[in-house]
């Protein structure tokens, strides 16, 4: 329990380096180190859970929880406008509207459009965030 508890914090640290460094409050080296540290904190807590796994063999509840939980996949984006400023919501026409824009990209092409994402379930009340070519 110790270690998860010093894991939060530094990723809470990690977070609140990021933060900082964004604002001009923290230098870049120090917001690496923080990264690195809170990276490598990670990887320690997941390679302990692995351990304790094997183990614990006979506990076959904690062991098929934690492999469901490797074999899970994230099923959906979230709903894309395409150049035309629709919504496209079907994975087959985000798949176009995706490749359209990264094409554009390495192509060199420039398009009249920028691809927008919406996250959450409430994208029809706020404006969407907008990706540009500049920013890829």
């Amino acid at each position: 329990m110790f270690i998860m508890v010093e894991l939060l914090g530094k990723v809470k640290h990690k977070k609140e380096a990021c933060r900082g460094w964004k604002q001009g409050q923290v230098a870049w080296e120090e917001y690496r180190e923080t990264v690195r540290a809170a990276r490598e904190q990670v990887k320690k807590a997941k390679a302990l859970i692995e351990i304790s796994l094997a183990r614990e063999v006979k506990d076959k509840k904690s062991f098929y929880r934690c492999v469901s939980d490797k074999r899970r996949t994230r099923e959906n984006g979230g709903p894309l406008r395409n150049e035309t400023g629709d919504l496209v919501t079907q994975d087959m026409e985000k798949a176009e509207v995706l490749n359209d824009f990264f094409a554009s990209v390495f192509t060199g092409k420039s398009l009249s459009h920028t691809a927008q994402v919406t996250e959450g379930r409430d994208w029809e009340n706020a404006e969407p965030p907008t990706v540009g070519e500049d920013q890829v």
